[in-house]
């Protein structure tokens, strides 16, 4: 993950985790669904961490939370 982009990642994790839990969903089902592991999708999700995510990881989280991929970047100003 580039530090340029550190602050948007942190705001599109916080979307998945948000979307995700609104839908009833553990990281483990969505990380199923999607074809990686519970360890990765924990990684993926973490505000503080360093884990990237692929832009078809990103496509797979959207189609399996039922959401356009737009909506992951639709941030509130804080």
């Amino acid at each position: 993950m580039d530090k340029r982009h550190e602050n948007i990642y942190r705001k599109l994790k916080f979307n998945i985790t948000y979307t995700r839990k609104m839908q009833g969903l553990s990281q483990l089902q969505l990380a199923e669904q999607i074809g990686i592991s519970r360890t990765h999708m924990s990684n993926i999700e973490a505000p503080n961490g360093d884990v990237g995510l692929s832009l078809d990881v990103l496509l797979d989280i959207a189609d399996a939370l039922g959401v356009p991929v737009a909506k992951l970047f639709e941030f509130r100003d804080s």
